[in-house]
């Protein structure tokens, strides 16, 4: 880990609104996986973040922003994102959104390794397969095809085909810095 966890005790008058907004808003929404040590010092994204506050309080808007725009159902979602953090092998990404997709949605064991892997699970519900062809072309890079990008509308229409796309660049930036930082998985930081 290239940037030490930052404990309440020791954050700057700067980090204190970051850090409080992003524990409250963590605290709301994730109880699956680890993102604090035990001396309240932040892991995950979510410390990088407080190392930068005016940029990590922009990103932070962001990540709010996605949380809040619910527009294609979870379990696409999940796929989405795990199909990311497998591409960039970001552990600490797949750990925490595999620990949700199993304890929030009852994604398997065997689903997760497939993800994990950078494989197409066999069974992917219909929104689901599109969810995961969707992030997988655009991982590859270059356009979206044409057809891919009618399917996704016709499946979630313009509002969630653009949550879709959105969602998979704004989970290769938060993948980038955890590779960027190595940001390990809380068993690996000493959580």
């Amino acid at each position: 880990m290239r940037l030490p966890p930052i404990t309440p005790a020791d954050l700057s008058a700067d980090q204190v609104p970051l850090f409080e907004a992003m524990r409250a808003g963590v605290a709301a929404k994730y109880n699956a996986f680890v993102t604090a040590r035990a001396d309240g010092a932040m892991l995950g994204p979510w410390n990088a973040w407080l190392h930068d506050p005016e940029l990590g309080q922009a990103f932070w808007t962001v990540t709010q922003a996605m949380t809040k725009a619910r527009r294609i159902p979870d379990g696409p979602r999940q796929i989405a994102i795990l199909v990311t953090g497998a591409h960039f092998a970001a552990a600490y990404e797949t750990y925490a959104h595999g620990a949700v997709a199993a304890s929030m949605h009852g994604m398997s064991e065997r689903r997760l390794a497939a993800l994990a892997a950078g494989e197409r699970p066999d069974d992917l519900d219909d929104d689901e397969a599109v969810a995961h062809d969707v992030a997988k072309a655009l991982l590859r890079g270059g356009v979206l095809p044409d057809p891919l990008y009618a399917l996704a509308i016709s499946r979630f229409g313009q509002a969630g085909t653009n949550e879709l796309i959105y969602l998979v660049g704004h989970y290769c930036f938060v993948s980038m810095t955890l590779n960027g930082f190595g940001i390990p998985v809380p068993n690996e930081a000493d959580a």
